[in-house]
Parts: structure tokens; sequence; C-alpha cells
């Protein structure tokens, strides 16, 4: 067999476990994913005929302004715009650690691989702990963007912690660091995106979190070459110093309270 021939069949066989795996979840949504009953279900069969006899009919609704359908929360204030932009800052420490911290930990500070690789799946497991914790935490203070403000001041600490042990290797505290500092550059994401739904509303909120995501996925996109632009031209230190400037600026533009339109 030729060699461009072996080539092929080995992306072929790596290929096909993707494609079932993905073809399986597509036909579990088909089966079993199912949207909510409209809003005015539960209305309709609130009244009985015996509540007919007691109740005098009650008046149509007064129309004001557009109908819910159609108001888009983007022209109501500026709150959603700015969980975008707070987002694609944040997300930046997030990526940096994803895309070069095991690369930083072995080439920094001189950790081998194989412990190199165990300090980045801890750090992961820490950060999806850390988001369900967070996102309680939310719920029971019941604010969002305030503790996304606590997050991203978070953020800048350990980011700059992260661009100081860059000037020497100290391999056990740096780890340490290393985990934390990833966790909470995760940490935000539940927040804004429950915050983006809740300030879309029902109708908006599809189109409010994919544009979330979108703006998100851009700066990753950027960041993966632009970090290492930086890393080649200025070195660790510097360039973590960059990144902690990311969440240092999200902070002038969180919003101070938090909006919902669905409760």
């Amino acid at each position: 067999m030729p060699p461009d021939s072996t080539h092929c069949c080995v992306h072929s066989q790596g290929f096909t476990p993707v494609v079932v795996l993905t073809g399986a979840m597509t036909v579990v949504c088909f089966a079993f994913v199912r949207n909510p009953p409209g809003a005015g279900v539960e209305a309709a069969v609130a009244r009985t005929s015996a509540d007919d006899a007691r109740l005098a009919p009650a008046p149509e609704p007064e129309l004001r302004g557009e109908p819910a359908k159609m108001t888009n929360p983007y022209r109501m204030d500026s709150f959603l715009w700015r969980i975008h932009g707070v987002s694609a800052l944040l997300v930046i420490p997030q990526f940096a650690f994803a895309t070069y911290g095991l690369i930083w930990l072995i080439a920094n500070q001189h950790i081998s691989a194989g412990i190199a690789g165990g300090i980045v799946a801890a750090s992961q497991i820490v950060g999806a702990l850390g988001r369900m914790v967070v996102g309680g935490l939310s719920d029971r203070l019941g604010s969002r963007v305030g503790l996304l403000r606590v997050v991203a001041i978070a953020a800048v600490v350990f980011v700059a912690a992260i661009a100081l042990l860059s000037l020497s290797p100290k391999p056990i505290i740096a780890s340490v660091v290393f985990i934390l500092a990833s966790a909470v550059s995760v940490a935000d994401n539940g927040l804004a995106f429950a915050s983006v739904a809740e300030a879309a509303g029902p109708r908006w909120s599809g189109k409010a979190m994919g544009t979330q995501n979108t703006g998100q996925f851009a700066m990753s996109a950027i960041l993966g070459p632009g970090f290492g632009a930086l890393i080649t031209v200025f070195g660790y230190p510097l360039s973590f110093a960059f990144v902690a400037a990311a969440p240092l600026l999200s902070l002038g533009i969180i919003p101070k309270h938090d909006i919902d339109r669905i409760t």
C-alpha cells in the first residue's frame, strides 16, 4: 500500500469514532429534546366553569410599545453588550492557560512532561468543580454580576502571580498557583452565560447566548497565535503581564446590577 494510502487510513480510523459519537447524539437529541410548552398553556387551564360564575371577565390587556417577542433587549440598554465584552476579555486568561499552560510548566518551570500533564488535568477538574460552586453561590446571593466582579479581580491577581513566577522556576509553588489560576479563569463562564440568558429574556436568549459564544470563540482564535507571538518577542513574564491586563480592563465594563427579563 502506498504511504499516502496508509496515512489516509490512519486518519480515517481516528475520524470514525467522532462520526459515530456525533451521530448517536443526534439521534438522542431528536428522540428526547423538546421545546418547552408555550407561555400561554398554563394560563389557559387556570380557570374553570365554576370560576367563570364568580369572576368577571378580565379586561383585554393594553399593548404598550412593541410586542414581547419583538422587543430587542440589545436596544433597551447596554447590559448585554457589556457582558459580551467582559466575557471576551475574561476568556483571554482561560485560553492562555489552556493553550500554553502545559508548555509553560515544562519549559519555564522545568517540570517533567508527565507531571505537567497531571497538573493540567487537575486544573481542569478543579475548574469544573469551581464552576458549580460559583454558580450555586450566585443563586444564593441573588447576583451574577457582583460575583463576576469578584472573579475578575481574582483573575488579575492569579495571572499576575503567574507572570511573577515566570521570572524564576519555583515548580511546587507554580503548580499550585497554576491550578488555582486555571480554575479562576473558567469561573466566569457560567455566571456570564446565565446573566446573558436572563437579560435577553425567553424570546431572545438563543440569539444572545449564540452571540456570547461567538465572541468568546473569536477571541480564543486570535489568542492562540497572538499569545505565541508575545512569548516569542517578550518572553513569559511580560506576556502573562499583558494577559493580566484583560481582566483588569473588564472591571470597568461589568454592569453594576443584574437584569432579569425572564422572572
